[in-house]
């Protein structure tokens, strides 16, 4: 059984979440300048969810933009570009010490083109999620089934990201996966940047 807890602006003070966090964010939608962060949702990966409800008036979240910028902390997201541009954008702070599943997925899995979370669980942990509640309203009260969904998102990144190292491992491709890693926080200030196309190309 998940547990789920809902924290108001901020995590609690005494709240002890180990040195490797999973981590994921909901929005109004993917334009950072237009669409504000909502949630912040956090798992120890001892299936708990710890989700944090900003009061989007000040995002006044000390606790939680500590940990995000802790160095000894290890963050594990699923396609973190679009959540590290957010927490930049609007808790005013670098997110620091990243691994992304996807990242790791499109590496490790070239036997497949489909990188979804929900793609992985099924894979990895051989649980079929639904998505139902992917594009909804995370602006306002919470029903169960957001909160839900929302731990969906971050319960399951330890074990994916376990069985996709074990992946980059065996092909080969560990190093291109930490050097991809090197790069994103650069890719993100290019999309806060306005520069939204791949400047690798032609």
């Amino acid at each position: 059984m998940n547990k789920i807890e809902l924290h108001k602006n901020d995590l609690p003070d005494d709240l002890k979440l180990g040195n490797i966090i999973a981590i994921d964010g909901e929005f109004m939608g993917l334009n950072v300048r237009r669409d504000p962060l909502c949630l912040i949702q956090i798992s120890s990966g001892n299936s708990d969810a710890h989700i944090v409800q900003f009061d989007r008036q000040n995002y006044n979240s000390p606790n939680l933009i500590k940990i995000l910028s802790d160095e000894n902390i290890t963050k594990i997201f699923h396609y973190g570009r679009a959540d590290i541009a957010h927490i930049k954008y609007y808790l005013k702070t670098d997110t620091n010490n990243i691994l992304d599943t996807k990242i790791a997925s499109k590496l490790a899995r070239s036997y497949s083109d489909n990188h979804s979370l929900k793609n992985l669980i099924k894979e990895f942990i051989n649980i079929d999620i639904s998505k139902q509640f992917q594009s909804s309203d995370f602006g306002g009260k919470l029903t169960q089934a957001q909160l839900k969904y929302c731990a969906n998102d971050v319960i399951y990144l330890h074990k994916i990201h376990e069985e996709l190292i074990k992946i980059l491992k065996r092909e080969n491709r560990i190093k291109l996966y930490e050097d991809c890693l090197k790069f994103l926080k650069t890719r993100v200030d290019l999309d806060l940047a306005l520069f939204k196309d791949d400047i690798w190309s032609h």
